[in-house]
């Protein structure tokens, strides 16, 4: 990836932007498009850690929960931190942005929110099953490209340019549903961390409702009185709000027509165009935190179903009929 490499500012500089651009749009495409092809397979296999471990915990292929979760999520604000800096879509090395301007706040929230998701939660966590090994070989490979992507779009001209000439109401509304979203997100977690806190200290067993064997229990509070997995939906309102706040939305509402949008998705046609159209003039729209907000929802809704489906499996009519998956009162 483009994380690698940096534009040059001397007599090479502009070759090297274009080739530094064109590998950034080449990477925003198939990073945009590799979620839908592997969203559906998600709802046919599940990610082998967490509750959906393997039960042969002797493979070699499994390893240690926690500091596997640490090194696939410290690579994204690594990589971020990079390109943010060295702001590989700029001709020349431009001034770091100032503490009170957006992009500068903006990168202050991602490496916030990754400063929780890949230090304090797994740190904070009394115990976290083994797991495979393609989970973090595969999170790598993705916080990689999505840390790197989203530094160089922060750092960029056009976000800067953005940032100077749009209204400010959707960027403290965006910011406002990343601070709830972010609070929610810690808050749901916080309520899990408890349940394994007194499996622990009570040892594994059927008390209190939770599965034998294992350090789960139906959750209780919050939005868990609606949904299985507030947790993942309050992650969804966090990103939606930093991409309001980054970057204009990709689409108008208004100018989807359902009945031609539902004709192109049958049409082999518009896949094949699709994967024919070069990267710069793929939905040129579409910039780095919706596409991170997109593959958030399309890779975390089937596990939140599949996850759905093992509690009401494990807990039975104990478990609450009328809560939903993912997204109160809907699914």
């Amino acid at each position: 990836m483009y994380i690698f490499i940096r534009v040059q500012r001397e007599p090479n500089m502009m070759k090297m932007f274009v080739s530094g651009t064109s590998m950034y749009n080449e990477a925003r495409k198939w990073f945009g498009l590799l979620s839908f092809v592997v969203a559906p397979v998600l709802f046919l296999v599940n990610a082998p850690f967490g509750r959906f471990t393997p039960t042969n915990q002797s493979s070699r292929f499994l390893v240690n929960g926690i500091n596997s979760w640490i090194l696939m999520e410290l690579v994204s604000p690594i990589a971020f931190i990079y390109t943010f800096v060295t702001s590989p879509l700029a001709t020349h090395a431009p001034a770091l942005p100032s503490l009170s301007e957006p992009q500068t706040i903006l990168a202050g929230c991602y490496l916030l929110h990754y400063a929780n998701r890949a230090l304090l939660s797994p740190l904070r966590t009394p115990s976290r099953s083994k797991t495979h090994i393609i989970v973090p070989v595969s999170g790598v490979f993705f916080n990689v490209i999505n840390g790197s992507l989203m530094g160089s779009f922060l750092s960029s001209p056009h976000a800067r340019m953005y940032q100077q000439s749009r209204p400010r109401t959707s960027f403290y509304v965006g910011m406002g549903l990343w601070a709830l979203g972010l609070i929610g997100n810690i808050w749901h977690d916080e309520i899990l961390l408890n349940i394994r806190r007194k499996a622990k200290s009570k040892g594994k067993g059927k008390e209190n409702g939770a599965a034998k064997g294992e350090h789960y229990a139906i959750p209780q509070g919050g939005l868990y009185s609606l949904i299985s997995y507030p947790n993942y939906f309050c992650e969804w309102v966090e990103w939606f709000g930093f991409a309001l706040a980054a970057s204009p939305i990709p689409f108008e509402l208004t100018a989807l027509n359902p009945s031609t949008l539902f004709a192109s998705l049958l049409d082999l046609q518009t896949y094949i165009r699709i994967l024919a159209t070069p990267g710069e003039q793929f939905a040129p729209d579409l910039s780095p935190p919706w596409i991170f907000f997109i593959s958030e929802v399309l890779l975390m809704f089937p596990r939140a179903y599949r996850g759905h489906q093992w509690y009401h499996k494990t807990f039975g009519a104990a478990y609450p009929q009328n809560r939903k998956a993912v997204i109160p009162f809907l699914l």
